[in-house]
């Protein structure tokens, strides 16, 4: 029986732990957790597998479909792009899971704790093995709401309820512009059927697909610019990415978000929530490629949210929110990889998909060691640390190997490097050649700064956290075997999994769109207006040595400064720029407090205040009007028949003129 065959069960397992941990759990060893890793594993192994018969034979791709209502379908479609993702999110989940038993020992809420990251995997392995749009977005929403559930899981404290509604919001206007894309998508294929196909699903991706020349044929008015419905979509498409993986301006969600527990900011952040917009991109990458202007728009606001970013990770002192915006600056390079195909053509879903899979071993294992330093230490304020290396040297190795990995060292021009390293420097590598051929280099100013700030936060925190002498009498010790080990394997794929894959990779991902009867970089030329290059790998030297030189800088000069303290880098809190950017570009006031309290609360509160008082007007201005009446007629009333008597012949001879009149007029 094929592998494939069982497909199915990769979101089916953990939803069913889902459900036997949430009502059970409590009667369970270690709260269930046992349940949710069993399953897991389950759908890793079968992702692997499958995965692994999809390097042998390409041609063989997963794809089962069944009959919903309508013209849609409940479907599972698994080419390489797919498989890599699902294989990726069930591994990350599952050693998150085994981490979890350690850190969550002595919190009374496990079960439900368990049960919730449950349901969270099974949405997003539900989501990537979708084989239409439709089904991805009820998938989406299910992540959305589980993320909620994760973020707020210690909801006694007001902080965490507040980031959970914080982050359940604000991803709910990307969520509202990608239902709105799928909505004009559905109207733009009903026109093309001419009502409801007999024979095919319709927002199924082989169907959207097929379909690009003609929907890239109407447009409509938009504030007097005539606009290709194809454009529309994909930029409320992106609108929707925008969300979902914390890129400018709807990222202010995501560092909020460290209020829940650090092993739920490992899965949320690392490896799955944050990494679904960029999958949805890349899933609907060949509508993205045909739609003019909206790849050069994702690579503007990819490498300004890189940068942006890391403006604000270099001054932060809490280890989870330092993480949190590198998070943010390493989406902002996934999405610039995929704007890129603006030059690269498909081969950009190759470039990013790589950097996010290389992403989530290192960013995983960031958030591990911090947790792991949490759990021992009990803050995470790095001002209160110093000298933890010397009591959780495990802990302090593995950071120092993601670390290395995030700033992306190893040596330009060969296979040798971590896996940061060989995906992060090949996305700047590609900004370059936009730069060259477009002569407009704001992507790549944006991507090589953003890689010298990357180089200077993460080994500020590591100096910080790791080396000198305790700054507080903090009572440390290095974390259990439960928690160590899941460690030490990430750390592994963080130094070694770019080197062994980088070329099968690559290959491996070109044939993502094979189901496709379309030469995809002829609809680039013909439909998006993209002028492609073969160009790459044949930058100038310094261009493949700067991101390392400028990631070696970032090394020495925060060496010099947190650990020789040879250099004075104290700044003034009363410094306009350091108050600019600690204070995270005022982004809260602005768009909470100014935005959202002031405009949309109280401004909108106070319209429909006036707008209800002046229905009540009318309302009672009515009722008035008829009392009055009312007790003007009530003097007619006399109980006298004789008046009634008389009113009534009055009224008939009335009547009987009236009609005589009108007869003898007609």
């Amino acid at each position: 029986m094929p592998i494939g065959d069982f497909a199915f069960l990769i979101p089916l397992l953990p939803a069913l732990a889902f459900v036997i941990t949430f009502f059970l759990g409590k009667k369970m060893y270690a709260g269930g957790a046992l349940v949710p890793i069993g399953a897991i594993a389950l759908s890793f192994v079968i992702s692997l597998l499958i995965t692994l018969n999809l390097l042998q034979n390409p041609d063989q791709i997963v794809a089962q479909s069944v009959d919903w209502f309508g013209a849609f379908n409940l479907g599972i479609l698994i080419d390489p792009l797919a498989a890599v993702m699902l294989t990726m999110v069930s591994f990350v989940s599952l050693l998150i899971h085994i981490y979890s038993v350690g850190y969550m020992e002595h919190d009374k809420s496990k079960p439900r704790y368990f049960a919730e990251t449950a349901l969270f995997t099974c949405s997003m392995l539900g989501l990537i093995l979708s084989d239409n749009i439709l089904q991805l977005f009820v998938f989406w929403e299910l992540v959305g709401l589980s993320s909620y559930l994760l973020i707020g899981f210690w909801y006694g404290k007001p902080s965490a309820a507040s980031a959970a509604k914080k982050a359940f919001l604000t991803t709910r206007i990307g969520d509202v512009m990608f239902l709105a894309g799928i909505i004009i998508l559905f109207s733009d294929l009903f026109a093309i059927f001419n009502g409801f196909p007999d024979n095919a699903y319709m927002l199924q991706f082989t169907e959207m697909f097929n379909h690009i020349p003609e929907i890239a044929g109407m447009s409509a008015q938009i504030f007097g610019f005539e606009v290709s419905h194809l454009t529309l979509i994909t930029l409320l498409f992106f609108g929707g990415a925008v969300g979902k993986s914390g890129q400018f301006p709807l990222h202010v969600w995501l560092p909020d978000a460290m209020e829940g527990p650090t092993t739920v900011s490992a899965l949320i952040h690392a490896a799955t929530m944050v990494t679904a917009g960029v999958y949805l991109v890349a899933r609907t990458f060949p509508m993205f490629i045909s739609a003019p202007d909206t790849l050069i728009v994702i690579a503007y606001l990819g490498g300004f949210t890189a940068l942006f970013a890391a403006t604000m990770a270099i001054v932060m002192n809490d280890l989870k929110r330092v993480l949190a915006y590198s998070t943010i600056s390493q989406l902002g390079y996934m999405m610039l990889g995929l704007g890129m195909g603006a030059v690269i053509g498909m081969e950009a879903v190759g470039l990013s998909i790589f950097h996010l899979i290389n992403h989530a071993f290192f960013k995983a294992l960031l958030f591990l060691s911090a947790g792991s330093v949490i759990h021992a230490v009990g803050t995470h304020d790095m001002r209160e640390l110093g000298g933890v290396g010397k009591v959780m040297p495990i802990t302090a190795i593995t950071m120092l190997i993601a670390g290395l990995s995030l700033a992306g060292f190893g040596i330009p021009g060969t296979i040798i490097g971590t896996s940061g390293f060989l995906s992060k420097d090949a996305i700047i590598e590609a900004a370059f050649l936009f730069g060259e051929h477009s002569h407009n280099w704001l992507p790549y100013i944006f991507a090589i700064v953003g890689a010298f700030l990357t180089s200077a936060y993460i080994f500020r925190l590591l100096f910080m956290t790791f080396t000198g002498k305790p700054r507080t009498d903090y009572d440390g010790h290095e974390s259990p075997s439960s928690m160590t080990v899941p460690m030490v394997i990430l750390a592994a794929f963080s130094l070694f999994f770019g080197m062994f894959t980088t070329g099968t990779f690559s290959r491996f991902l070109g044939d993502t769109f094979n189901f496709i009867n379309m030469n995809l970089n002829e609809l680039a030329a013909s439909l998006g207006n993209y002028e492609l290059l073969h160009e790459a790998g044949h930058e100038p030297l310094i261009i493949l040595w700067l991101p390392l030189i400028l990631a070696v800088a970032g090394l020495l000069i925060t060496y010099l400064i947190y650990y020789l303290r040879v250099l004075d880098f104290s700044v003034s809190r009363n410094n306009p720029i350091y108050k600019l950017v600690y204070n995270r570009y005022y982004q809260n006031e602005i768009l909470t407090e100014g935005f959202a309290i002031k405009v949309v609360y109280e401004g909108v509160s106070l319209a429909l205040y006036h707008i209800d008082r002046g229905i009540n007007w009318i309302v009672n201005a009515i009722g008035s009007a008829l009392t009055e009446a009312g007790h003007m007629f009530r003097h007619v009333q006399t109980g006298v028949v004789q008046n009634y008597a008389t009113a009534i012949i009055a009224g008939v001879s009335l009547l009987a003129i009236l009609v005589k009149i009108i007869m003898e007029v007609i």
